[in-house]
């Protein structure tokens, strides 16, 4: 079934994104009616994190998270198989100037990369034009997807893409060498090397490497956002300016902020935010589990 569907989206992204970005809306709302356990999660989430909703707006909020989880799906093909030409036409990069000039002076850098539906395509547009260093979670459910997923990452470049289970030390090697590292610290990744910091107002188990890789490679921190545009106009990859005054002292202060920031960014686009993953899975003692 897996290699069914890689073919089909084969097929597909020889299309116009004009009408590839319509059918990808389409196979999102077919996921929508199918796919009920991640409708769940995604529903429990948004219930969570915007409670100031009512039921109805958050219904209609999570038909179009469903929309955009099918774009980005069937637009994959295009950072599996289209020509580089093409994929700089799809993902404008905006603020390149900030990461070409830390990298050109020698400086670390940390691209924190919050989990929008669009963050492989930012992955591949800042690999197309920096040899950087990442990390992967192999899908073990899913080999055949696992293994795409890893060719699509590593396609442009002279990358370096690290399991989860290798641990930092690679990656701060990677950096050293002057490798920007496109980070993204935002899942539920269980209790090991985590703390209970607020993520919409509930307490989420997040890992502090953020503040721990800056002050280890004396890194400065560039946030990073993918946002997906609307109709067939692609997508656009925005790097700010590093972060002042950090890291701190204080990494559970730290950890606040980048959850703090991540939440106001969520909420420019909050559609497109990856409410499919069960954030809250990790719960503090005596607190009950939420799906």
């Amino acid at each position: 079934m897996t290699r069914l569907a890689i073919f089909i989206i084969w097929l597909f992204h020889w299309l116009p994104l004009a009408v590839l970005s319509p059918l990808g809306r389409c196979l999102g709302i077919l996921s929508y009616f199918l796919v009920w356990p991640r409708r769940r999660i995604a529903a429990t989430n948004l219930a969570l994190c915007f409670p100031e909703l009512g039921a109805c707006a958050r219904r209609r909020l999570l038909f179009r998270h469903f929309q955009a989880l099918g774009r980005g799906m069937l637009e994959r093909g295009l950072l599996w198989w289209a020509s580089p030409e093409r994929l700089r036409r799809v993902i404008r990069f905006e603020g390149e100037e900030h990461l070409r000039a830390l990298n050109q002076a020698g400086t670390p850098v940390i691209l924190l990369a919050p989990h929008f539906v669009g963050l492989d395509m930012g992955g591949a547009r800042v690999a197309m034009s920096f040899d950087s260093v990442s990390m992967y979670a192999r899908q073990k459910r899913n080999p055949v997807l696992s293994d795409w997923l890893y060719r699509g990452r590593k396609r442009f470049g002279d990358q370096v893409l690290l399991s989860r289970q290798d641990g930092v030390r690679g990656v701060v090697k990677a950096m050293r060498s002057g490798r920007p590292f496109y980070y993204l610290p935002d899942m539920d990744y269980g209790r090991k090397d985590a703390i209970f910091v607020p993520f919409f107002g509930v307490e989420a188990a997040t890992i502090t490497g953020l503040s721990r890789l800056a002050r280890l490679t004396g890194a400065r921190v560039l946030p990073c956002v993918t946002r997906m545009l609307p109709g067939g106009a692609g997508y656009v990859l925005e790097i700010g300016q590093a972060w002042e005054n950090f890291p701190t002292a204080d990494v559970e202060a730290d950890t606040r902020r980048m959850n703090e920031w991540i939440e106001s960014v969520v909420r420019t686009m909050p559609e497109q935010y990856y409410w499919v993953h069960r954030r809250f899975k990790t719960r503090p003692d005596g607190q009950a589990h939420l799906y």
